[in-house]
């Protein structure tokens, strides 16, 4: 990684590239711009490059389709997806296709930097990202992202799908604080609830699967006023 971490962005949108870019590097990073997911691409193979942020709506190759394909060339360059917070389908489909983050437009430029130094924090060059990853382990917790299984010291557990999905999404953001507002609109939106104690419910009833004691946890931690946190150590194959 070079002094300062090197950004792709990826948008074809000038009003945005013109404000971000500089935004950015005042941030402490270096960055280079890509109009679409082809030229970004071609600059992934000529220069080194740390994290990309790309928006999903763009000419010639969009940014779901530049996602798989550097997946499918095993290229394990951390992604933060941007798109329109309404977008549910838009949402799912940036977590299922390997996305280390998503955040919905519109966003304030200091929670990108937020999110693009934790996706930075908990990647190492060259290696499979967490997000990308096909099964995660925490122990004896064992989470199959293929199969959507849940195992626990050999045997399954089920939660149930929203519980599951929020499992998931604390695994492959370990040691990240996670607020319950972003959990809520990152994995269901808005619509799906009017209150945030839903996700409060939901690491309830994960709690109860998976033997996790709130005061003393081995998995998920709550931090007071703020959110959530998984604390154990995860690693992904």
């Amino acid at each position: 990684m070079t002094a300062d971490p090197r950004v792709l962005l990826v948008d074809d949108e000038e009003p945005i590239t013109s404000t971000l870019g500089p935004y950015l590097e005042r941030s402490g990073f270096d960055v280079l711009i890509a109009r679409d997911g082809e030229e970004a691409l071609q600059m992934l193979a000529s220069h080194p490059i740390d994290i990309v942020v790309s928006d999903v709506l763009m000419p010639r190759r969009d940014g779901r389709s530049f996602l798989r394909e550097l997946r499918r060339r095993e290229d394990w360059t951390p992604v933060i997806l941007l798109t329109k917070v309404d977008e549910a389908f838009e949402r799912s489909a940036a977590l299922d296709e390997g996305a280390d983050d998503y955040l919905g437009k519109p966003f304030e430029p200091a929670e990108l930097v937020s999110r693009l130094r934790a996706v930075l924090r908990r990647t190492t060059p060259g290696k499979r990202t967490l997000a990308a990853a096909t099964r995660l382990t925490c122990g004896e917790l064992e989470f199959d992202r293929t199969a959507r299984r849940v195992r626990l010291a050999g045997a399954e557990v089920v939660p149930t799908p929203r519980a599951t999905l929020l499992l998931e999404y604390l695994m492959s953001h370990p040691d990240e604080l996670l607020t319950r507002e972003r959990l809520l609109s990152t994995l269901w939106g808005y619509e799906f609830a009017v209150s945030t104690r839903a996700i409060d419910h939901r690491v309830a009833e994960l709690r109860r699967v998976l033997g996790d004691d709130a005061q003393h946890p081995r998995y998920i931690e709550t931090v007071q006023q703020s959110g959530y946190r998984f604390v154990g150590e995860v690693t992904g194959a």
